[in-house]
């Protein structure tokens, strides 16, 4: 071996242990490298998923309007007549809902919905007259509003087509309510009753007077 030759070997050798050290460093890295492109493969897969905040419960201690209705008795109406039938409802305390003629074209105003059955024709729709008031969120206009107790007339007319019997009568009262400082979304009622169907009564045919000069 000369001397020329040593520094050739010391290259060698330092090469073969730094390639040896990369290698090393591979190995290492290699296991690291697999489980983190399993995490990128299992992330991809995943749906994204958009989380919203949750809104917190609302207070339960303000009071919230409503509207009840009374329960109607069976009504009797005979066929080829009109039947006049009460609906009686009830706004709860505090509160006032607008009345079928608002003064306001803002409002909803109070309106019955009927759905008869077939030959049951649906007559006039009478409503109360609202009482004119003034409220602190509108102090410059008077506004038409129900309060407390109020009624609803709906006339019903059976045909001659129908059989005599008992139906059900489905109604859906729409309203807006209102207390002192706000009014509140609009929402329905559903309304029911019963209609007894009778026959028409008997038309009594009165007999011509008799001629004072015709004898049997």
């Amino acid at each position: 071996m000369t001397i020329e030759t040593v520094p050739r070997l010391l290259y060698y050798r330092f090469a073969k242990i730094k390639m040896m050290m990369r290698a090393q460093k591979t190995a290492m890295l290699f296991p690291l490298l697999l489980l983190a492109s399993a995490a990128l493969a299992q992330e991809a897969q995943e749906p994204s998923v958009t989380y919203t905040p949750i809104a917190p419960p609302a207070s339960t201690s303000g009071r919230t309007p409503s509207v009840t209705f009374a329960p109607v008795g069976l009504v009797t109406a005979p066929r080829a007549e009109e039947t006049n039938v009460n609906l009686n409802f009830r706004v709860s305390s505090g509160f006032h809902i607008n009345s079928n003629l608002p003064k306001s074209e803002f409002l909803i105003p109070t309106a019955l919905k009927m759905d008869l059955p077939t030959d049951i024709v649906l007559g006039k729709i009478a409503y109360p007259a609202g009482k004119d008031l003034t409220f602190p969120f509108s102090p410059n206009e008077m506004l038409s509003v129900y309060s407390g107790d109020f009624t609803v007339a709906v006339a019903v007319h059976p045909l001659l087509s129908v059989v005599p019997g008992k139906y059900v009568m489905h109604g859906v009262l729409r309203y807006q309510a209102c207390d002192n400082a706000q009014c509140f979304p609009p929402k329905t009622l559903p309304v029911r009753f019963e209609v007894k169907v009778i026959r028409e009564k008997p038309t009594h045919h009165a007999n011509p007077a008799q001629s004072p000069h015709v004898h049997n």
